[in-house]
């Protein structure tokens, strides 16, 4: 027993690439959430709903609409969730193996999550701008579609016909949000899960993880939301930074938060299936 009555939680190092599995894994059920999100926050006016969205994709474009993007969905998960889980487990792990097994304090989780983060970001922002295209490919004119075939096809056309430094259209805006998202996600999870066991009425089993990971979608959905709205626009429209700061100003601080409610919902269910899947492939494939 730890000082104060609580149950000292021994941690072992984990394998640092199967974040970017399980985020794969998870997308395969969140993509149509996702995909609604993009809609709802690119549209010019608050016309639709997320009901409404859903089911004027459903109308327009049939069940196989829901999915358009998911190969650049893929790609966005081996790149930037292997990156930002991977770097945050590689630092978690040598703190794990110089401490036998004693779990950072919240701060430098945060610290360790953010350098996570900012390198998904990196890595990751040519796939996510793709996805974005994809997905918000139907509600466009049908003269002005892109009608990428999958990411291959998207990348290489982008480079083709707008120059390589495209796919990093929205990169600064990328980072950030990957920043909140990676420290709202594994941070939170950490903590939340540490502290759960720590009291000795949680074992490491579902019901933990499950309890965990709704506290770090909430967090994450809490952080991420603001930035996450400017990154869609800037990715799809390509327009500045200072430009969707200033409209977003200008129709008001809620503007940050357009399309929340199904940003939470899409997160939340994100969130608890990634570390759900997660931590059975931890089960399944132990640390050496």
């Amino acid at each position: 027993m730890a000082s104060g009555g609580k149950v000292q939680v021994k941690v072992k190092p984990q394998r640092w690439y199967l974040g970017g599995i399980a985020g794969c894994m998870t997308v395969c059920f969140t993509h149509p959430l996702d995909l609604v999100k993009v809609h709802l926050q690119t549209q010019q006016s608050t016309q639709k709903g997320m009901l409404n969205m859903f089911g004027h994709v459903l109308r327009t474009d049939g069940v196989r609409g829901l999915y358009n993007g998911l190969t650049a969905s893929w790609a966005r998960q081996l790149t930037y969730t292997t990156a930002r889980v991977g770097v945050y487990e590689f630092a978690k792990n040598k703190i794990l193996k110089d401490t036998g097994g004693q779990m950072p304090p919240f701060y430098l989780k945060v610290s360790l999550s953010s350098l996570g983060g900012f390198c998904g970001g990196l890595v990751g922002t040519p796939a996510d701008m793709i996805n974005v295209r994809m997905q918000n490919d139907m509600k466009l004119p049908v003269e002005q579609r892109r009608n990428y075939k999958h990411i291959f096809d998207g990348m290489r056309r982008i480079v083709a016909e707008e120059g390589v430094l495209v796919l990093w259209s929205g990169v600064s805006m990328n980072v950030v949000r990957s920043v909140l998202m990676t420290v709202g996600q594994l941070a939170f999870y950490d903590q939340a899960k540490q502290a759960l066991m720590g009291s000795g009425y949680f074992v490491d089993n579902l019901v933990t993880h499950f309890c965990s990971s709704v506290i770090a979608g909430a967090a994450a959905s809490a952080l991420t939301q603001p930035a996450d709205v400017l990154k869609t626009r800037m990715m799809n429209e390509r327009l500045s930074l200072s430009h969707f700061l200033k409209y977003t100003w200008e129709v008001g601080p809620l503007g940050f938060y357009k399309g929340y409610v199904p940003a939470f919902v899409r997160l939340a269910p994100h969130t608890i299936l990634m570390f759900m899947f997660l931590e059975q492939l931890r089960r399944l494939f132990p640390p050496k």
